[in-house]
């Protein structure tokens, strides 16, 4: 049997997958909910595979990838409500060894990609993720037009490097967003 091909009118990165995803789970919205996973395994099963991890080996090539920080987290709700419902990140993946072990979850937005890991081992808590944004007043505005915000950020303008806002998750790891001096 043969390998199914991919139609030519497919994005060419993994980022642009996950971008049409996004753009899916819009259109389908309010009518039909996908989480983010499974609106990337539809793309996956429309190109003839049978999952997104297939569909993301395909694209697969010679050289390095994006790297992901991981962050240790000790409870995988509070780490969703923070990273998920208030910075505005989505859940790429969960994965557990059994209903009882520890999570590790894929999140991202925009170009960042994060793996929060429950597992003893898996990061340091305290760690520190820069993070380039555009535009970061207004995200900071949308943060705090939440009026169950967590914190209440400020932006240091004078920071090396360009205006930088700095969030620490319940976990004490600290996000440095960073908008460059260029």
């Amino acid at each position: 049997m043969s390998r199914p091909s991919l139609p030519s009118s497919l994005p060419l990165t993994v980022r642009e997958v996950k971008d049409l995803a996004r753009s899916l789970r819009g259109a389908l919205a309010p009518h039909v909910r996908l989480a983010h996973g499974q609106a990337l395994d539809v793309l996956a099963r429309a190109a003839g595979l049978p999952d997104w991890n297939a569909l993301a080996a395909r694209y697969a090539g010679p050289g390095l990838g994006a790297p992901m920080p991981i962050l240790r987290v000790y409870d995988s709700g509070l780490a969703h409500r923070f990273y998920v419902d208030w910075l505005g990140f989505d859940v790429d993946f969960v994965h557990r060894y059994d209903a009882a072990a520890p999570a590790f979850t894929g999140i991202s937005r925009d170009q960042v990609a994060l793996g929060l890991s429950e597992h003893h081992g898996d990061g340091t808590p305290g760690s520190v993720v820069w993070i380039p944004v555009r535009e970061l007043a207004a995200y900071r505005a949308a943060l705090l037009a939440d009026p169950a915000a967590p914190l209440r950020p400020g932006i240091d303008r004078d920071a090396p490097g360009g205006p930088t806002m700095s969030v620490l998750d319940p976990f004490g790891n600290e996000l440095r967003f960073c908008e460059p001096d260029l």
